[in-house]
């Protein structure tokens, strides 16, 4: 990150944004900084976790120049929306700041929590599907979305286990949070997927419980296979490319959904860019596949 200019900090408002026409993005990480902002890809928008801009600098210095270029969501994952605590109101005013600079077209965070008291863990931990976590998340997801002053969207969770005391299905415990607070739905389609392995259920099913009218963005990425005493697990790492049985359910999810957002998410081991942006263009030649199919349908 050489060559940053001095006035790196300068603050700088954009217009507010809009649905990207393209509905295909990708999440700008550091090592594809200057590759973004110089010779900028073929996709619609790019997401960005915000508590790497926090601090100003040469981060902010990059996202700036990426907005200039492209739309972006702001995919957040320090909220804690389901610890027992509110939320903290540090963390929503530095939220804010970047909110009201750049101008996202998505907000969002997880169905999880990471905080407790001073505890902050390097985790999403899952939650217990009852009526008593269910009305803690809609506490914290109404404080958040009173403080920004917009919808935000909740993500459903990778989890490794399930609890004996669930009193609802996982995407039955997500429509509930949505109904009562108002907010959108982030559908991660290689979560579900993963899930749906480690815990026996089917993904289709997932799928076509979801509140559709509720779902502004999908999320994919690829996973791994450990061995584990009781068999085979999938492990969500963000550091391969997207499966075929995710590519295929996502498929589902397009012909149930529509041309909702869509992101290609890589968090490690990071491939050439070029990859991310192929991958990125396997979704959009899905989205249009069922496009077209369903133009041939309502033609006939």
């Amino acid at each position: 990150m050489s060559e940053i200019p001095s006035d790196i900090t300068k603050v700088q408002s954009y217009p507010p944004a809009s649905k990207p026409i393209d509905p295909v993005g990708i999440g700008l990480r550091h090592p594809y900084y200057r590759e973004v902002t110089e010779s900028p890809p073929a996709v619609g928008w790019l997401e960005v976790h915000p508590e790497n801009y926090f601090g100003g600098g040469a981060h902010r210095h990059f996202l700036s120049k990426a907005r200039e270029k492209y739309q972006i969501s702001l995919h957040a994952v320090g909220l804690s929306l389901g610890s027992a605590e509110p939320v903290s109101e540090d963390h929503l005013r530095r939220f804010k700041e970047l909110i009201d600079i750049y101008q996202p077209f998505n907000v969002s965070d997880h169905a999880s929590w990471s905080a407790s008291g001073n505890a902050h863990l390097n985790d999403l931990l899952p939650l217990p599907y009852t009526q008593e976590t269910l009305d803690t998340l809609c506490r914290n997801i109404s404080q958040t979305q009173d403080y920004f002053g917009r919808t935000i969207l909740v993500e459903n969770p990778s989890t490794y286990v399930a609890f004996a005391n669930n009193e609802m299905t996982e995407y039955e415990f997500m429509n509930r949070a949505a109904q009562k607070t108002g907010c959108g739905l982030l559908l991660d389609i290689n979560n579900i997927f993963v899930q749906s392995h480690n815990h026996g259920f089917d993904p289709f099913e997932y799928i076509d419980g979801i509140n559709a009218g509720k779902v502004g963005e999908i999320h994919l990425a690829g996973h791994i296979e450990k061995e584990a005493e009781s068999g085979i697990i999938l492990v969500d790492t963000h550091s391969r490319p997207v499966k075929k049985d995710v590519w295929d359910l996502y498929e589902h999810a397009v012909r149930r959904l529509g041309p909702v957002p869509t992101l290609i998410e890589w968090d490690q081991d990071f491939p050439p860019l070029s990859k991310l942006v192929e991958e990125a263009a396997k979704a959009r030649q899905i989205i249009k596949k069922v496009t077209s199919e369903s133009i041939a349908n309502a033609a006939e």
